[in-house]
């Protein structure tokens, strides 16, 4: 029902995932400035994803944080239910998914990247995110939606995608990009209206975090941002 790209760049990591479920990247993205980035799908447990970032901040190896998350003894039972992903500052980025997992699943992997679905149209779809994002220009949100929609066009799920997120942290201490459509036709479409409406404003929002007096649209009457 899920499939997702986690990726590094630079100091910055990114991801973009879809599903046939509504509201689905709210319970699946996890990223932590200056840590990695990791998810948690498959019949989700949000939490699951808190722990992989925990282990990452605390030793910074994803491989075992992923082995940590697995092996517990407290998600013995459920974890095999799951499919996660976890990405650190260097190397290749990991990825599990349990014996029930749902239909189809697949992973691939690369040097700063992670790719991961379940109930697919084939094992291919991991790859083709990986290949599309390592082929894509432009701004990192843009090469994630780039990777979504060669995923899409390449079959993607068994049906058809309802939901779609896109989620980049950068060195503030928040997502400096946040993007969701929760339930529509089409999502991935709908995801580069938004992102078309966000990138050109995307550094002024942080510049205001940061220090709104500079802001270059501060103080302007009918402006809030």
């Amino acid at each position: 029902m899920t499939f997702s790209l986690v990726v590094r760049d630079g100091a910055r990591f990114g991801i973009v995932a879809s599903s046939s479920s509504p509201a689905v990247f709210a319970r699946v993205a996890h990223l932590r400035p200056g840590v990695g980035a990791a998810t948690s799908q498959n019949i989700t447990d949000p939490t699951l994803g808190t722990d992989l970032l925990d282990g990452l901040a605390d030793h910074g190896d994803p491989r075992r944080a992923l082995a940590g998350v697995t092996g517990a003894a407290r998600n013995e039972k459920t974890v095999p239910y799951r499919q996660l992903t976890v990405l650190g500052r260097s190397g290749a980025g990991f990825a599990y998914s349990g014996e029930h997992t749902l239909g189809t699943h697949a992973s691939a992997t690369a040097d700063g990247a992670v790719a991961a679905g379940n109930m697919l149209s084939g094992t291919h779809v991991p790859g083709v995110l990986i290949d599309a994002y390592a082929a894509a220009t432009g701004e990192l949100e843009e090469r994630l939606l780039a990777a979504l929609k060669a995923a899409v066009a390449a079959g993607g799920e068994e049906g058809p995608v309802r939901s779609a997120g896109l989620a980049v942290v950068a060195d503030v201490g928040w997502r400096v990009t946040d993007l969701r459509v929760d339930w529509a036709d089409a999502p991935q479409d709908r995801l580069g209206e938004l992102l078309d409406v966000w990138l050109p404003q995307r550094d002024d929002y942080v510049t205001r975090g940061l220090d709104p007096a500079t802001s270059p649209s501060y103080g302007v009457p009918g402006d809030d941002r």
